[in-house]
């Protein structure tokens, strides 16, 4: 059954749950950095919300990249093929990497961005994603920093989309399917 335009998605986190738990975080990776520059690298296009919140919070000196990936075609299950759409300029070798990204489910683009980054032979690379969806992973992947662990909901808000939609939501949000 097609979703509904106007359907609203049932709140899953909200926005005050969101910024404590996000600044929560940034006091980790601060503490974890301490002394030492980081590039910040944000994954198109659903981090850049998230992305954004941090690297405010965060009390480092940052570099912000910008790196898109997609999975070919364009439907709710991805097809497992990825390819870099937008690449970074700097290099990162000897730089302190950590990878924002929304969310973690299969585990496919986590580990294909990892292992493209490693390539590039940074002093360190971490991971951190919003939400982790741990009983979906598909391939065994490091999440260093995670903001929430989830079930297998469809989610949206606060730059997660579906169909390009919801992006906006001040708020983690559930499309529940059926209605």
């Amino acid at each position: 059954m097609p979703m509904s335009e106007t359907m609203e998605p049932k709140i899953l986190i909200t926005e005050a749950k969101l910024q404590a738990r996000l600044t929560e975080l940034a006091n980790e990776i601060s503490r974890d950095f301490a002394g030492k520059e980081i590039t910040a690298v944000c994954v198109l296009k659903g981090s850049f919300i998230f992305f954004s919140d941090m690297i405010r919070k965060l009390d480092l000196p940052i570099a912000c990249e910008f790196l898109g990936v997609s999975s070919y075609g364009n439907k709710m299950v991805s097809s497992g093929e990825l390819k870099i759409t937008l690449d970074m300029n700097e290099p990162l070798e000897n730089k302190h990497v950590i990878v924002f990204e929304d969310i973690v489910d299969s585990g496919l683009t986590l580990s294909y961005i990892m292992s493209t980054l490693k390539a590039r032979k940074p002093a360190t690379l971490k991971s951190c994603t919003l939400l982790f969806k741990p009983d979906s992973l598909k391939v065994p992947v490091e999440v260093d920093y995670h903001g929430f662990k989830i079930g297998n909901e469809f989610v949206v808000g606060y730059g997660l989309d579906h169909a390009g939609k919801f992006r906006g939501l001040r708020h983690i949000g559930v499309i529940e399917h059926g209605h």
